[in-house]
């Protein structure tokens, strides 16, 4: 049997039944509810549910403990992921699933993150229909856990707001080639909503109204983003969006 095989079949042994509804929140900031009732934790606890919902896949223990606690020796950080784990069986329902070499969150939790970056995903491959029910404004605004900065939330947090941004251009372009030119332009000022000085997203914006035949709607975002790029960094779009609004004004 494979290693990853044994892993599985060592966590389905060792599975506790779950009937409680479960939601980790990890956009805006950290919340556990049960049963949609709000469940505080101390802030360990926290970081060591946050560590485990971001991997949707069994973690090593020695791997969880040396993340969370990288300052700590081997023996201090293992002792750390043991209290934390104890604390967790006592002061909330069953959370996490654990052999005596894995740590994994029950599959029953259902976690924001995850969801949108299925979602983001979605929007990304042309194979799959774009579904504006996707494109829901209150998840794909969220920051990964803006008030923490452990290095392995600051990796995460960067690279989730780049899978973001590129869904939410990819969306608005092919809603735009679709014919869906309003929803194209919701999708577009979402990404601008995000990040103000990503150009990507400033032209897909511009090009969905263009289809829409608001020129004029069309060179106003385009001065607004030259505007915010000069006072911001004191450097002008790209050549490539100039071009743009070149052969708008030409037509």
């Amino acid at each position: 049997m494979a290693r990853a095989q044994l892993v599985d079949s060592n966590f389905r042994c060792a599975r506790v039944a779950d009937p409680l509804h479960l939601r980790i929140g990890l956009l805006r900031g950290f919340e556990l509810q049960c049963d949609e009732e709000p469940v505080p934790l101390p802030l360990s606890t926290q970081r060591l549910l946050a560590f485990l919902a971001l991997r949707d896949r069994p973690l090593l223990r020695v791997h969880v403990a040396t993340a969370l606690w990288p300052d700590a020796t081997e023996e201090r950080s293992g002792a750390n992921l043991r209290s934390a784990l104890w604390r967790l069986r006592s002061e909330c329902c069953p959370l996490v699933e654990s052999t005596n070499s894995h740590l994994r969150l029950i599959q029953s939790v259902l976690v924001d993150y995850r969801l949108v970056t299925i979602r983001a995903r979605h929007l990304l491959d042309p194979a799959t229909p774009c579904d504006v029910d996707e494109l829901d404004e209150s998840l794909f605004a969220g920051d990964l856990l803006p008030d923490w900065y452990d290095e392995w939330v600051v990796m995460e947090r960067e690279r989730f707001r780049q899978l973001r941004l590129f869904a939410l251009e990819s969306a608005a372009d092919r809603l735009v080639a679709a014919g869906r030119h309003g929803q194209a332009v919701q999708a577009a000022l979402m990404a601008v909503s995000e990040e103000p000085l990503r150009e990507s997203a400033y032209r897909v914006l511009v090009r969905a109204h263009l289809a829409q035949g608001n020129r004029g709607e069309a060179i106003l975002q385009y001065r607004r983003f030259r505007r915010a790029l000069h006072d911001e960094l004191q450097v002008e779009p790209s050549p490539l969006f100039e071009q743009l609004i070149l052969e708008i004004r030409k037509t």
